[in-house]
C-alpha cells in the first residue's frame, strides 16, 4: 500500500485558514498633566505636613532660629525637596516638573495674594473708626484742626479735588495714549521708532520731574495759577506714556489674520483699524487706560508741587488750588497725631474703594457678549 492510497481511503475535509495571532494592541490613553488623582493629592498633603514637621524640629528646636520669613523660606525649601521626591516614585520626569512649577506658581500667586489681602484689611481696620462718621464724607477740614475729635471735618474737599484732577487728566491722556499706540502699531511710519523710544523713556519718568516740569513752564512761564488744571496737566504727562506702552502690547496681540481677512472683504486700513483692531483690542486698551489711572490716582509729589494742599472745598479747577486723596493722607499721617492718623487711614480705604470701583467700572464697559453671556 502506498501513502497514495491511504488519502485515497480518507475522505477529503477542508480546513479552514487560521490568522497568524497578533499581538494586542494596547490602547494606551494620553495623561493629561494638570489632572490629579487621589494619589497626587495625598502625596501633596503628606508633603506639606511632613516638611512642616521636619522644619518645626530642625528649625526651631536643633538650630534654634526664630523669624517667621526664615521658617517659611525653610518649610518652602523642604516641601519642594520632599514633594519632588514623594511624586519621582511613581510618575515620570515630566509630571514632576510639571508639579514642582504649579507648586512654584501657586505659592508666588498666595504671596501676592495674601499681600494685597493684609494691606487692605489692615488699612481698612486702621480707618474704621473714621468712616463710621458720617461726616467724614460730607464734610472738609476748613477751620478744623488736626487734633480735632473725628466729629469734626472730613475729606470731602480730598475726594472731589481728585476726582476733578483725574477726570481732567484722562479727558487729554486716553485720546492722546490711545492715538500714539494706534500710531507705533497699524500707522508704523518714519517717526514711530522714534515715537516708541520716547514713550519708553518717559515711562519710568519720575512723577516728581514731571511736576516740576508743568510747575517751570505753565506756572512760571505762562503765569498759571496753583491749581488743579496744572493738577491736570501734570497727571497727563505720566499717564499718556503708559497708554501708550500698554496700548502697543494690546495691539499686538491681535492676530494678523484678522487685518488680512477685513483687507481682504474689501475694507480700507483706517475701518480695519477701527471696526476690527481696536474692538478686539478692547481688554488691553481697558487695562492700559486702568494701569495708567492707578498711577495718576496716588500721585502726592505732583499736587504738593503744583497746586499745594488747601483745606476747603472748591469746585474750581483753574484758579483756584485742590486739594487729593494722596496729598491729605500724606498731610494727615506727617503730624503723627493719632486722630490725624486715623483720618489718615480712613481717606486711603477711600482711596482705595474708589480704584476698586473704577477697576470694575472699565471692565464692565469693555467686557464682550460672550463674558454677558
Amino acid at each position: 500500500m502506498t501513502t497514495l492510497d491511504v488519502f485515497e481511503d480518507e475522505p477529503l475535509r477542508l480546513v479552514e485558514p487560521v490568522a497568524p495571532a497578533s499581538p494586542a494592541r494596547q490602547r494606551r490613553s494620553p495623561r493629561r498633566v494638570r489632572s490629579y488623582t487621589a494619589d497626587d493629592w495625598f502625596s501633596l498633603l503628606g508633603s506639606l505636613l511632613a516638611s512642616f514637621a521636619l522644619v518645626t524640629v530642625g528649625y526651631l528646636h536643633i538650630l534654634d532660629f526664630s523669624g517667621i520669613l526664615g521658617f517659611a523660606v525653610c518649610w518652602y525649601v523642604a516641601f519642594l525637596l520632599i514633594y519632588a521626591t514623594v511624586v519621582s516614585i511613581s510618575n515620570p520626569r515630566y509630571i514632576v516638573v510639571e508639579r514642582l512649577v504649579a507648586a512654584t506658581l501657586y505659592v508666588a500667586a498666595g504671596v501676592v495674594i495674601l499681600a494685597l489681602a493684609s494691606t487692605i484689611i489692615y488699612v481698612f481696620a486702621e480707618g474704621w473708626r473714621a468712616l463710621d462718621h458720617v461726616n467724614f464724607f460730607t464734610h472738609d477740614m476748613a477751620g478744623v484742626s488736626p487734633t480735632a475729635p473725628l466729629t469734626q471735618g472730613g475729606i470731602l474737599a480730598a475726594i472731589v479735588g481728585t476726582v476733578i484732577e483725574v477726570g481732567m487728566a484722562m479727558v487729554v491722556a486716553v485720546p492722546l495714549g490711545l492715538g500714539t499706540a494706534v500710531y507705533m502699531t497699524e500707522v508704523q511710519g518714519r517717526g514711530s521708532q522714534l515715537v516708541k523710544t520716547v514713550v519708553e523713556a518717559m515711562t519710568a519718568l519720575p512723577e516728581i520731574l514731571a511736576g516740576l516740569f508743568v510747575y517751570v513752564v505753565l506756572i512760571i512761564g505762562f503765569g498759571l495759577p496753583k491749581s488743579g488744571l496744572a493738577v491736570a496737566a501734570a497727571m497727563a504727562v505720566t499717564m499718556v506714556p503708559i497708554i501708550a506702552r500698554a496700548g502697543e502690547v494690546g495691539l499686538r496681540v491681535v492676530p494678523s489674520g484678522l487685518r488680512e481677512a477685513s483687507s481682504a472683504l474689501g475694507a480700507t486700513h483706517w475701518k480695519t483699524v477701527r471696526k476690527v483692531v481696536l474692538p478686539s483690542a478692547r481688554a488691553g486698551l481697558a487695562t492700559a487706560v486702568i494701569l495708567a489711572v492707578a498711577r495718576g490716582i496716588g500721585e502726592t509729589a505732583i499736587v504738593l508741587i503744583v497746586s499745594g494742599a488747601s483745606s476747603f472745598l472748591t469746585f474750581n479747577p483753574v484758579s483756584e488750588p485742590m486739594n487729593s486723596l494722596p496729598l491729605f493722607i500724606y498731610t494727615a499721617y506727617s503730624t503723627h497725631e493719632s486722630i490725624a492718623v486715623t483720618r489718615a487711614f480712613g481717606a486711603a480705604a477711600v482711596l482705595l474703594a474708589m480704584v476698586l470701583v473704577l477697576f470694575v467700572a472699565i471692565r464692565l464697559l469693555v467686557r464682550t457678549r460672550g463674558g454677558r453671556r
